[in-house]
């Protein structure tokens, strides 16, 4: 499948561009810091207070600061204990007299006080022997640390007239709340910033949903950009045209789909197809991925499966994307120990708000899965998942198609033959083609190329198929020659078995684990299998065994790999494809379906013991004889053998036109391909170029690979 942005213009959404850009819920430019906010806010009320304070103290008259101490000098002077204001008769008394005209006494708190007192002259003040500065006012104020009622009794002994009042200045009362004020914002604050500033980010956010919200100014993908999946297209381009469309279905009384499950291999571009279907109805689109529903407090799953729903529906119509459903869709009742299992919560909201009393119009949910066996049948019936589109492997065709859209900003060279490459890739799913041009991109780079030609995706493939060639392993010249034979005796039978795929390449050059590998090419895309190619196979796989011990007597580990293929291969066609006569058209060995367990685990055993050890001994005949086969083949042509081994010992690596030539007893001048890098990789002493030797590689999945 392939996949490229387009970059001249987006599609046009249905309806009122404006209306729709509001409604999806997509970016609206530079969201402002929350926490900015509350700290403007807190700066405002520190400069009102501050600016309070300064008018009230701007406001009041100049007043002289007394001690206590000098309270009481000043006391002194008004007269005599007991004697009142009314009985200082002379002119003398008075002038040498202070007279207190007013004190109030403003109560701060518990323990705390403050007098304010007047006197009736400026010049009264003076009379305290304290006193640094002359008086100036005829205000003064004293800080008393607390009233009691002998400082009271005192005050009525010197006459003097006193009242009290409660402190109502707004500063001071403003000073009073500001740090409630201030530990409620700071709380707010925190508050805010652990619930993401109103996102989905926060600490409590856990029941909301994680859906992204993809806007529709940005470049969009449309079905342009996907190749290989035209059925799958088509049936998704009829969803799009009921969204541009409703009515055209909607008078022969067709309904809308409520959902889409995407089915098949991973890389065949199930995602990629949501994508196109969100670029080409230009509706809003919510992609969220099924492991985002379940976290490790119970309840959060089904919380946000509401949550994801109300979003959709705000922005109806609109497209709910699921990747990988099956991670909350499995079959329910599966758990052990009968618990608590939030999981199988987290779907049954799901079904509820797909299906259930509450109608969700205009809400199309796709889902996508390469697990469909293990989904619940509740999840999958009508209603629900009304459609159940299959994104399968591509086809010849439809891997050149993927080839085409990969390639289009990649400059080809003239050998290049996309269709000869979308040959010789059977089994390629989308991801697999686009990683394939992008090694062989590379491999073009960093050789210095203009251009990417049919050698390097050659390379690429064969690194992509079985990886790097492994240089620094170096073989024994015994075990270089015993890989050969072993190669070759694959190849030799693949050449005499009718029925097999045809010979492409043999190498003895270590790759991955493998200490060599033959490979064929088919001729075509196969999609069911004869009993007498998977036979043929066999004899193939066995034939490295076979030849190793007609030349050298012995056996190696290096056929390992090659057993247990060719095990499992005759187990399935006795077991599965019921293609023997011993035990006729019968299925030996139903899977397990435990869910919980993955359900491919086990195989539940329904045959007998007798059933079993006849299953053994058919097995043990086939094997058998197909190695009598292979013995046979290598046998009649045992020239051929030494030829074709006598070449990869030479030459390391052969194709099936130079393979022919071999076993036809032609002499190969040069078989072994190479090319080195234009430019200096590393230079050991000034003037000299290390360039090192690149080896073609193959162009085709392997039959037979070699472990070490």
């Amino acid at each position: 499948m392939g996949s490229e942005e387009k970059k001249d213009k987006g599609i046009e959404p249905v309806g009122d561009n404006k209306s729709r850009k509001q409604n999806n819920g997509g970016p609206k430019g530079p969201r402002k810091d929350p926490s900015k906010k509350i700290l403007m806010w807190l700066l405002i009320i520190v400069a009102f207070v501050l600016a309070l304070r300064s008018v009230e103290t701007f406001n009041s008259e100049k007043e002289m600061m007394l001690t206590y101490s000098q309270f009481k000098a000043l006391l002194s002077h008004t007269g005599e204990p007991g004697q009142e204001a009314e009985q200082v008769e002379s002119e003398e008394q008075k002038s040498g007299a202070v007279e207190i005209v007013d004190v109030v006494v403003e109560q701060k708190g518990i323990n705390n006080a403050v007098l304010r007192g007047e006197v009736a002259d400026p010049s009264h003040l003076s009379v305290i022997p304290s006193l640094e500065e002359p008086a100036e006012t005829k205000h003064f104020v004293v800080n008393l640390p607390f009233v009691d009622s002998d400082m009271l009794r005192e005050w009525d002994e010197y006459g003097i007239p006193y009242t009290f009042e409660q402190d109502r200045a707004w500063g001071s009362i403003v000073l009073s709340i500001l740090p409630y004020g201030l530990l409620i914002l700071i709380y707010i604050f925190f508050i805010r910033n652990m619930h993401g500033g109103g996102g989905q980010k926060g600490m409590f956010s856990f029941g909301k949903s994680k859906a992204k919200v993809h806007s529709l100014d940005r470049p969009q993908i449309t079905f342009a950009d996907a190749a290989g999946v035209e059925e799958a297209k088509g049936e998704l381009a009829e969803i799009i045209e009921f969204l541009k469309d409703p009515k055209k279905f909607k008078k022969l009384g067709g309904k809308i789909p409520k959902g889409v499950l995407l089915l098949g291999p991973p890389g065949t571009g199930k995602t990629l197809l949501a994508r196109c279907v969100a670029g080409e109805a230009g509706v809003p689109f919510l992609s969220m991925s099924g492991s985002d529903f379940v976290e490790m407090f119970v309840g959060v799953g089904a919380s946000r499966v509401r949550d994801l729903f109300e979003t959709a529906k705000r922005s109806s119509p609109c497209i709910v994307f699921i990747d990988e459903i099956d991670a909350v869709g499995r079959q329910r009742g599966a758990g052990l120990g009968g618990g608590h299992d939030e999981r199988e919560q987290t779907l049954n909201q799901m079904l509820v708000e797909m299906d259930g009393f509450e109608v969700n119009s205009g809400i199309i949910l796709i889902a996508a899965t390469n697990r469909p066996d293990v989904l619940d049948p509740a999840l999958l019936r009508p209603g629900r998942f009304d459609r159940q589109v299959v994104v399968d492997m591509p086809d010849v065709k439809g891997r050149e198609g993927i080839l085409k859209v990969h390639t289009k900003n990649t400059p080809l060279a003239p050998d290049v033959d996309l269709h000869t490459i979308a040959r010789g890739t059977p089994g390629f799913v989308g991801a697999d083609l686009s990683n394939l041009v992008n090694e062989a991109a590379l491999m073009a780079a960093r050789f210095g190329q203009e251009c990417v030609t049919m050698l390097d995706f050659e390379e690429a493939k064969d690194k992509v198929v079985m990886g790097t060639e492994r240089k620094s392993m170096v073989l024994s010249e015994k075990e270089k020659q015993t890989t050969a034979y072993h190669e070759a005796g694959h190849a030799i039978c693949n050449i005499h078995c009718k029925d097999a795929d045809p010979l492409h390449k043999v190498t003895i050059i270590p790759r991955g684990r493998a200490l060599g590998v033959t490979y064929s090419l088919p001729g075509e895309d196969k999609h069911s299998y004869t009993k007498q190619y998977i036979l043929d196979r066999v004899c193939i796989m066995l034939g490295g065994r076979m030849a190793e011990q007609m030349v050298f007597n012995h056996q190696t580990t290096g056929a390992s790999n090659d057993i247990k293929q060719a095990t499992s291969l005759i187990r399935k066609m006795i077991c599965d494809y019921g293609m023997t006569n011993e035990l006729g058209p019968l299925s030996y060995g139903e899977k397990d379906d435990s869910i919980f367990l993955g359900r491919d685990m086990n195989r539940h055993r329904d045959f007998s013991d007798k059933t079993a050890e006849e299953i053994d001994r058919v097995m043990r005949s086939v094997i058998e004889e197909q190695l009598e086969r292979a013995k046979a083949i290598l046998t009649e042509h045992r020239d051929q053998l030494e030829w074709l081994a006598k070449a990869l010992l030479e030459h390391e690596m052969l194709d099936r036109e130079e393979i022919m030539k071999v076993i036809k007893g032609d002499t190969l001048e040069s078989a072994k391909k190479s090319r080195v890098l234009p430019r200096t990789l590393k230079k050991d002493k000034p003037g000299v170029t290390i360039t090192p030797e690149i080896t073609p590689v193959a162009e085709e999945q392997s039959l037979n690979s070699d472990s070490e």
